[in-house]
Formats: C-alpha cells, sequence, structure tokens
C-alpha cells in the first residue's frame, strides 16, 4: 500500500491547517521519523525510511532515545522556533516541501526548506537552506537516482519519468494514445506505463470503472467514450479527495483518495475522518509490532536455529527408524544361515537356501562376508538384528521427545510473532533461558519489569476473558484460573490458551463463541475461517509432569468451529 502522488497531494491539502504555526519542539523517535511538534500540542509526522514513508498529524505517543541523533540535532538548530510558511507538493512527484521562516543566532531572518521524499526505498529527509543549497540529509548519497544529495551541493528534485501528468492531459487525447500502445496489454498496466502519480489500485479502479473489470485488454475495449467519460470524470474529482480504508476479513489491505468499487463486496471500503486518522491507525500496530520484531531478533534468531535443528534430527531418527522395520529380514538370515551350516564354507560371498518359514519353500540368496566363517555370519546378522530391536524402542522414545521439543519451539515462534510489548520479549527470554536455549544473563542485574499480565476482554454479556501472551502465562492461566471456567485452544494448531471466567455459572452461548473467536485469532490460524477450536472446563485440562511450558492435556472436550475477525477482536477489548 504504497503512497501515491495523489493521496500526498490530499494530505498536504488537510496539512494546510499548520500553516502559520510555530514549531516548539523536534524529537526523532526512531531512525526514519521526525516529529516536529506545533504550538497548540499538535504533532507533524515525517516518516522518511522503511517501506511506508509519510507525512501527516499523529495523536500516538513514541519513545524518544535518552540522545538525540546527530540529525536531530541539526534540525533543532536550525528549525526550533521557526513559522512553517508553506506546505506544497512539487508538481505530482512524491515529495512535499516544508518552508520554514527561521531567524539565526543572530537574529537575521531567513529561511529553510525541511524536503521529505516519499519515494518508497530511496526515501530521504532533506534539510535545504535559503539559498537551495543541502544543510544536511538523513541518508547521504552521491549516486542516488543518478543525483548526489551531499551538504553544500544545491538540492534538485529527482529527474522526472518519462510519462504523461494525468492531470493535465486531455481525455480527447486517449484515444491517440491507446492506438499507439500494445493492445494485448491491459488497461490498467496501460495508465500505469503512460501516466506518473499513478498508484496500481486507481489504474486498476478506472479499468474497472470504465470495462466492469479490472484486467480487460486494450482491443477488447468496446466504448472509448465509455472511458474517456470515466477518465475525465476521475479529474475533475481529484481537487476533492476522501481518505479510504480497505479491508479484507477485518485485516487492513490498502488505502486511496478515491472510493473504491473494483472489490465488489469482497473488501470492505471504509471512509476515514482524515488522512491523518487512517494513517495512524493503519500502522500504528504495524509499526510497533516492527519495532518488537527488531529488538526480538536473537530471540527469533535462536528459536529458529533450535526449531530447525530439531526438525533435521527428527528427520534422521525417522529413517533409522523405518529402517528397524526390516529386522526380522536379519534374523531370518541368521536362522537359515545356521541350518546350513553343513552345506557351507569359508570364502563364500552368497547362500542359496530353502527358506522353510514359507509355505511354498521359496530359494533366497543372502549375501556372505568372505572374510568369516559361516558360524560368524549368522552372529552377524544375529547381532544386526539385536542392535535393531533395542534401536526401535530407544528411537521410538527419542522421536516423541523430539516431537515434543519441535512443538515447543514452534509454539515459542509463534509467541514472537504475536509478541506487543517488551514485557513479553522479556518473558520469552527467560523461558528459553530455562529450557537451555539461551545462556542466562551474567552481566549487571537489572530491575524486574512489572509482569504485562495476559491480555483482557469482555465478552458481549459482561464476562472477562483472559488470553496469554507467552507459555508461561498459559501455565499461570491453567494454575491459578477456577476449576469452574472454560479453557478454550485451537485444536492441533499453536496457539494462545484462553480462558473465560464464569464466576460458577454456566456462561452463555455467546460469551463462549466470543472466547473461542478470541483463542482462534491469538493462534497460527489468524485470519483463517472454520478455525477449530476445543473447549473445556478448567478441571478437565492437566499438565503432566515434566511437559514443555505451555503443553497440556484434556478430556473430555467439545469442538467450535468460528471465524475470527479484528472487528470482533477490537470490539471485545473496548468493553
Amino acid at each position: 500500500m504504497p503512497l501515491d502522488a495523489l493521496c500526498l497531494r490530499g494530505i498536504i491539502q488537510e496539512l494546510q491547517s499548520a500553516v502559520d504555526a510555530r514549531i516548539e519542539k523536534i524529537n526523532q523517535p526512531a531512525r526514519d521519523q521526525i516529529l516536529l511538534t506545533l504550538r497548540g500540542s499538535r504533532k507533524l509526522l515525517l516518516q522518511a525510511g522503511g517501506t511506508h514513508p509519510r507525512l501527516h498529524y499523529t495523536t500516538l505517543s513514541r519513545e524518544n532515545p535518552a540522545s538525540p541523533p546527530m540529525f536531530c540535532m541539526l534540525l533543532r538548530k536550525h528549525l526550533t522556533g521557526g513559522r512553517i510558511v508553506s506546505i506544497t507538493q512539487p508538481g505530482l512527484e512524491r515529495a512535499a516541501v516544508l518552508t520554514i521562516s527561521v531567524t539565526d543566532d543572530l537574529g537575521r531572518p531567513g529561511q529553510r526548506q525541511l524536503v521529505l521524499e516519499a519515494m518508497g526505498r530511496q526515501a530521504d529527509l532533506i534539510l535545504v537552506d535559503g539559498e537551495g543549497r543541502i544543510i544536511d540529509c538523513l541518508r547521504r548519497s552521491d549516486s542516488s537516482l543518478g543525483r548526489q544529495l551531499l551538504p553544500g551541493l544545491y538540492y534538485r528534485l529527482p529527474s522526472p519519468q518519462d510519462k504523461r501528468d494525468p492531470l493535465t492531459t486531455a481525455p480527447e487525447e486517449l484515444p491517440a494514445l491507446l492506438a499507439q500502445a500494445d493492445q494485448e496489454q491491459p488497461l490498467d498496466k496501460f495508465f500505469l506505463d503512460t501516466f506518473f502519480g499513478l498508484s496500481p489500485l486507481v489504474c486498476r479502479e478506472l479499468a474497472f470503472r470504465a470495462t466492469g473489470a479490472t484486467d480487460t485488454r486494450l482491443f477488447a475495449i468496446s466504448s472509448p467514450e465509455r472511458l474517456l467519460a470515466v477518465f475525465a470524470a476521475w479529474q475533475a474529482g481529484t481537487d476533492h479527495c476522501t481518505p479510504v480504508l480497505i479491508s479484507q476479513n477485518g485485516r487492513p489491505m490498502d488505502f486511496s483518495y478515491l472510493p473504491v468499487t473494483q472489490y465488489e463486496g469482497a473488501a470492505e471500503v471504509r471512509p476515514a475522518e482524515s488522512f491523518s486518522q487512517l494513517l495512524d491507525d493503519l500502522f500504528e500496530t504495524r509499526e510497533r509490532q516492527e519495532r518488537i520484531r527488531q529488538r526480538g531478533q536473537d530471540l527469533l534468531r535462536t528459536a529458529t536455529n533450535a526449531r530447525d535443528r530439531a526438525a533435521r534430527k527428527l528427520a534422521v531418527q525417522t529413517r533409522e527408524l523405518e529402517q528397524t522395520r526390516d529386522r526380522e529380514r536379519l534374523r531370518l538370515y541368521g536362522e537359515l544361515i545356521t541350518a546350513n551350516l553343513y552345506r557351507m564354507e569359508k570364502g563364500q560371498r552368497k547362500l542359496a537356501a530353502e527358506n522353510y518359514y514359507e509355505p511354498d519353500c521359496p530359494t533366497i540368496e543372502i549375501p556372505l562376508d568372505p572374510l568369516l566363517t559361516p558360524q560368524q555370519n549368522a552372529a552377524k546378522y544375529f547381532k544386526k538384528y539385536s542392535k535393531a530391536k533395542t534401536a526401535e524402542a530407544i528411537l521410538t522414545e527419542q522421536i516423541a521427545k523430539g516431537q515434543q521439543e519441535l512443538s515447543y519451539l514452534e509454539s515459542v515462534l509463534d509467541e514472537l510473532s504475536r509478541a506487543e510489548l517488551e514485557q513479553d520479549l522479556s518473558d520469552i527470554r527467560q523461558e528459553l533461558q530455562k529450557a537451555g536455549y539461551l545462556r542466562p544473563d551474567t552481566g549487571r542485574k537489572r530491575p524486574p519489569r512489572q509482569a504485562a499480565g495476559p491480555r483482557t476482554f469482555r465478552s458481549t454479556s459482561g464476562l472477562r476473558i483472559l488470553v496469554g501472551r507467552s507459555n508461561h502465562q498459559n501455565d499461570q492461566l491453567v494454575k491459578e484460573g477456577r476449576r469452574s471456567d472454560y479453557w478454550f485452544h485451537t485444536q492441533k494448531i499453536h496457539g494462545s490458551h484462553v480462558l473465560l471466567e464464569a464466576g460458577g455459572l454456566e456462561p452463555d452461548p455467546q460469551s463462549m463463541t466470543e472466547a473461542a473467536s478470541l483463542a482462534a485469532w491469538f493462534s497460527q490460524a489468524q485470519g483463517g475461517r472454520q478455525i477449530p477450536v476445543d473447549y473445556t472446563q478448567l478441571r478437565n485440562v492437566k499438565k503432566p509432569a515434566g511437559a514443555r511450558p505451555g503443553m497440556v492435556v484434556y478430556d473430555p472436550y467439545q469442538t467450535a468451529y468460528v471465524s475470527p475477525t479484528a472487528e470482533l477482536v477490537k470490539q471485545l477489548s473496548e468493553k
């Protein structure tokens, strides 16, 4: 879901309320984020990195580093106390220019420009002086997009694309452009290749409005007049941008500046109050999960390596176990050699003997070691048989333990994928240390963090629902819950343990369904449909002695099939 030029245009229209505002504080919460606090406590976020560069108002609080980075200090020196004169977009580029009136150390008035280039992987934030020279960049470059971005050089925008401006191209020019294009290509690709500033989503939408399909090829267009009318109507509507969020199964999948009709009910298209609110809501969870993911890289690497090692070991043991299944053949060879000792001599390479264990006594050939006597060959086969018989018992036990270890490590990886707080990572770290996968901390002892506790929800009827954040919390729910409470877990799928506190009473069916939905949502099956969830009273859930964290057995139980959505989870968390 990239921020295209026309979405950026709508955002800049929305940000015109920041003109004449004074910059009171400047922070850099993350490497690619600059946060301008304006008079009146409004906060303007400029994101110049990752896969989602953007700018908008934000109401989210972000933790700042103990020491501000050098680029942040530079911005504070030049821009703190400055007044925003204008926020503009050069042409239809994916760039925003904040022109700021400042006063230098000697009291002389001047201007600075803070340029956000929201161009995907090449995103950057550049501070420019009143003469157009670069003071510094968030990312210096001597070859980006064929230009240099270094302090002291004059700033210039990236070279324009060899495409047409969709807002200045008259609809009457479309027939000629269509005639020159490859007639086998889809209409949306024609728009994407011909005009700059359009995202693939908007190109598909124009094709759908004109032809009723998103993949119509040029040669199949039966009504050019309809296409011209749609293009003209789209051009007229670009002056009034309407932020919309596109979701599927409760998960945001894209956003745009115009109503989208191409999904025809397969996705939900919901308008937002503003672009700022839409982007705040859209990226809040994603950014938090990304920060947690980065900070938990060592845990992820440790758990992944241990999982892969356990899987390889299990595969080898399984192959060895299969080989022991053929041990009866070894015993048979030993017995047939013993029965035919009178016919054999040392130095034979094979023995043709009748298999008297079968009704028709077929002749079979038995390989022999010519360096061994007949008695030694028989003893060799009996020894192999005995070894295979012992190996079967040992391997069966080791494979069972290996499967438990593999299941446990996969549950840890599932926990890491859903970690939301620093405490979640701390709990998982301690769990891996106790299990022997990580070395215990030997450095200076840090004060223990206050435990976050399980996730808490309320059913529609007001019953409390607890969802474990880690295997340790899953064990705590089983250990500390009331025996009459109801326990939920996805069937044969890794996920959180869920406890519905019934207060000694029989819970209503709606609460049971909602608890099952939460169990399905906080699992590896999140986003699926008709997910099987087992449930039973907590008195039927037992933790075997010596079992890994989070591992339990339960019987009797029942199974519900649910299709959870993000809206339901949000609704229950707000109660």
